[in-house]
């Protein structure tokens, strides 16, 4: 599994979180392996867009 993380999103940490919100409610809070790779993804998304924001500061 691979922790990477690519370049960041030109999407802001709330869109990225309704997305991540989006995966839980279609999940029925219990995510396929499939699924849980994109939440993996998601978060690191979301944090490195939040790094990036706190960077800027």
């Amino acid at each position: 599994m691979s922790t990477s993380v690519e370049p960041v999103s030109e999407r802001s940490a709330a869109e990225v979180n309704e997305e991540i919100r989006a995966l839980w409610l279609r999940s029925g809070g219990t995510l396929s392996v499939a699924q849980r790779a994109e939440y993996q993804r998601l978060v690191l998304e979301w944090a490195a867009v939040a790094q990036q924001r706190a960077d800027a500061a």
